[in-house]
């Protein structure tokens, strides 16, 4: 019986987390409307080309977020300074990746100013989403 709460416990958290994962774009859709009227809907190629696009930084290093993250988002990755690994981002390999939406947004905070020296834009973090959440 304990083990059976114990699994039924973990499908209803399992669940919960896919829900607020599901509904992070929804919660950039509004404000990336007001940065640009002529946006629609978010894109999950848009998104994956965002990921894997590679850029120059101003230290003249090439930047990417697949550069720590590596090509394929079902795979665990490594801070390229601290060698530290990097559970997969794709919430299909990792449950928890998108399960707190101030986790999230704290790493977009940080990751967008690391690659792109500068905040990503409520549409570049929608597109990001939608394409992380694509993945099967």
């Amino acid at each position: 019986m304990t083990r059976f709460i114990i699994l039924i416990a973990g499908f209803l958290a399992y669940g919960a987390a896919q829900a607020v994962a599901q509904e992070l774009p929804q919660g950039y859709l509004a404000q990336a409307r007001q940065e640009n009227s002529q946006f629609r809907e978010f894109s999950a190629s848009r998104g994956e080309n965002f990921y894997h696009a590679k850029r120059t930084h101003s230290n003249g290093k090439p930047v990417s977020c697949a550069a720590c993250h590596t090509d394929n988002p079902r795979s665990a990755g490594r801070n390229e300074k601290t060698g530290k690994e990097i559970l997969p981002m794709a919430p299909v390999a990792n449950k928890a990746r998108l399960a707190d939406p101030a986790k999230v947004e704290k790493w977009f905070k940080r990751n967008c100013q690391d690659v792109l020296e500068r905040a990503c834009t409520a549409q570049e973090k929608g597109d990001f989403l939608t394409y992380l959440l694509s993945i099967k």
